[in-house]
């Protein structure tokens, strides 16, 4: 199988505490800019917006 050359790997650094706490793909073509989700950090205790960050 061919590897899908779109996709990057990125992770997720919490906006509060600073800590890595989630990687994920993301692809290139579509997505634009940074990607930016609320998850859960276990650091903080409770839910905060997590931003993309280059691993």
């Amino acid at each position: 199988m061919a590897k899908n050359e779109n996709r990057n790997n990125v992770a997720l650094k919490c906006s509060e505490c600073k800590s890595l706490n989630y990687t994920t793909s993301k692809n290139k073509k579509n997505t634009e800019g940074k990607l930016n989700l609320k998850k859960f950090c276990n650091n903080c205790r409770r839910t905060t917006m997590h931003v993309e960050t280059s691993k």
